[in-house]
This record gives structure tokens, sequence and C-alpha cells, in this order.
């Protein structure tokens, strides 16, 4: 049963994968949902320990880590 949850994990970071101009990316939002992980206030913490962990490894947290923005639609779920 082991190897088969692992498998399948496996499986879903290698879908959430992604080729930009010839790196292998993974959005956080994708991370979150992957890693089971249901507020974004409680991921954001432990990527804030990932790029800790980053650093004092000696590398550079911009080479691994870029902070960028998702767009929702506009109007989702409100009412005006």
């Amino acid at each position: 049963m082991k190897k088969e949850l692992i498998s399948e994990f496996f499986s879903k970071l290698e879908e959430a994968c992604y080729n930009l101009d010839g790196w292998e990316c993974w959005s956080a939002w994708k991370l979150q949902e992957i890693l089971a992980y249901k507020n974004w206030r409680n991921f954001a913490n432990a990527i804030q320990k990932a790029s800790k962990s980053c650093e004092n490894s000696g590398e550079r947290i911009d080479d691994h880590f870029v902070g960028v923005t998702k767009m929702i639609d506009i109007g989702k779920g409100s009412i005006t």
C-alpha cells in the first residue's frame, strides 16, 4: 500500500511540473493542493521555512523561489 501511495504522490508532482524556458517549475498553488494544505497561510509558512533552509545551505533563494501573484476571475462568488 505504501508503494502505491508514494507512486501516486510522485505522479501528482510530475503532472504538476511545467517547463519554463528549459527549467522545471511547480506552482505553489498547485503544490498546496497536492500536499493537502487547506489554508494558504499555513503553506506560505512552509515556503518561508524552505526558503530559509535553502539560504542556510548556501544556495541563492532567488535561484529556487520566485514570487508571483495569481489573478482570480472578477466576480468569482462575490455579490455586488
